[in-house]
């Protein structure tokens, strides 16, 4: 097990959806963790964030306002650090598409000021959160994102005889983040009206306890470059808007600029470097400082079928409507009723 209790760890974007599910989860698993820094720019969320874990009952935590843009302050941040989970981004896609200098600045060049900061910094092992956008990407979002996934891969070649381990998490739409379909349609719900981008659309889901749990792995268990995909079910978008308003309207209002009517998260051309270890699949990099015959050992990993392909359209396990309304309240709203 990977002794977190004795360490330091700081999440960049850490006030976003999934920055504060990992920090309820580490401080549950982990009560002892010897530091918790919560790096962003946003002083509000910031701010609220602070209101539920106060300095006197939480003194691990701290709170460090700064930007992955700024190079220089990064470093300062992961002064003592030992493990850095990356999950700032810009990730809006008809926004990246409409301000594309911006969605780099932040996706490709602080992504880099991440690894150059964990280098200077002696940071001990990184995980940076990638997308399914990020596979055969057709926005600018997806595009930075493969870029993004390219840095963090490639900075394993860099380390010399740094012990350091960089690695990657991939996976679908997180279930009732921030900006997601979900909390989208349930506010849409009163107006009697969903607005359906395709009725063919498809997407993968993953809770946002799934995806800490994906980080967590990666963080344990990664030997350097591999790049995690989960198993998740797919659904329909239809069957989203059925689970929420079974009495709205469902109009077309056509595919946003940048939009795939179905996600990928593996390619055909992936499938060379693809293994498949039960609970995940994981691209691994073409080039690697490690035996792969022992790592195939270490996990009993598999290589998938030449061809393979992984994509929300194609998948063989899918959400239903009675399903989506349970996960719906679970996960997203408690008091959810349709």
């Amino acid at each position: 097990m990977l002794g977190i209790n004795s360490k330091s760890l700081l999440i960049t974007g850490g006030t976003g959806s999934l920055g504060k599910a990992l920090t309820s989860h580490i401080l549950k698993k982990h009560p002892e963790i010897k530091r918790l820094v919560i790096f962003s720019r946003d002083e509000q969320k910031q701010f609220q964030m602070a209101q539920e874990y106060p300095a006197d009952k939480y003194p691990q935590v701290r709170f460090f306002i700064g930007d992955v843009r700024d190079k220089e302050r990064l470093v300062r941040a992961m002064q003592g650090i030992d493990y850095v989970i990356h999950a700032a981004a810009m990730k809006h896609v008809p926004i990246a598409e409409y301000n594309p200098d911006e969605c780099i600045k932040t996706n490709i060049g602080g992504a880099q000021n991440v690894v150059d900061a964990c280098f200077a910094a002696g940071v001990e092992r990184v995980v940076a959160l990638s997308t399914d956008k990020a596979c055969a990407p057709i926005n600018l979002y997806g595009a930075t994102k493969l870029t993004s996934d390219k840095l963090f891969v490639a900075a394993n070649n860099i380390r010399g005889n740094n012990p350091i381990r960089f690695s990657v998490v991939r996976y679908g739409n997180v279930m009732g983040s921030n900006g997601s379909v979900i909390p989208f349609f349930l506010n849409k719900k009163k107006e009697g009206k969903l607005p359906i981008t395709d009725p063919n659309m498809t997407r993968f889901n993953i809770s946002l306890q799934g995806g800490v749990d994906m980080v967590m792995h990666a963080l344990e268990h990664a030997w350097g470059g591999e790049i995690f995909v989960p198993k998740i079910p797919s659904y329909r978008i239809t069957d989203v808007a059925e689970a929420i308003g079974p009495n709205c309207e469902q109009v077309v209002v056509g595919i946003r600029p940048g939009e795939k009517v179905h996600e990928e998260m593996i390619t055909p051309s992936d499938s060379f470097y693809t293994y498949d270890l039960g609970k995940y699949y994981t691209i691994l990099p073409a080039t690697h400082k490690w035996s792969i015959e022992e790592f195939k050992s270490q996990f009993k990993a598999e290589l998938v079928p030449s061809g393979f392909a992984y994509n929300s359209g194609e998948n063989t396990e899918w959400e239903t409507v009675d399903g989506l309304r349970t996960l719906i309240k679970e996960h997203v709203d408690s008091t959810f009723e349709f």
